[in-house]
């Protein structure tokens, strides 16, 4: 059975970095999507990043691009969200998702909710101005 745990959700000033971290477990292939998303009240999911194993290939919101940066440590399962110049949009409970069986041929990671089957239980990132 896949799990998820989500670690690393807190409070920063406006400027500051935070890294979230999703520990996986329960993959049986060593080629899945991974992903973070986020939701803020009022608004819809938000796909942040995305990250396809089979190529190591990464995705981003053009809304954290240059900021954040995507990492899997294969050695733990771990899957790293590194968040710098982090604003007030940023405020959001932030998700770590996983797709175990993708559909066949793909290259990236569609950062699409609906494509991910599973799902941790949300760390909460409030930026202050």
């Amino acid at each position: 059975q896949v799990r998820l745990r989500e670690s690393g959700g807190a409070s920063v000033q406006a400027g500051g970095s935070l890294r979230l971290s999703c520990a996986a477990s329960g993959h049986s292939s060593n080629k899945y999507c991974m992903g973070w998303f986020r939701q803020s009240p009022g608004k819809e999911r938000e796909g942040v990043a995305t990250f396809w194993t089979g190529g190591d290939a990464a995705t981003y919101a053009d809304s954290v691009k240059g900021r954040f940066a995507v990492s899997l440590d294969k050695t733990n399962n771990t899957l790293y969200l590194q968040m710098n110049s982090l604003n007030s949009d940023d405020t959001a409970t932030y998700y770590c998702a996983t797709e175990p069986s993708p559909v066949a041929g793909i290259t990236i990671c569609v950062p699409d909710s609906k494509l991910f089957r599973y799902w941790g239980q949300g760390t909460q990132v409030t930026v202050s101005p």
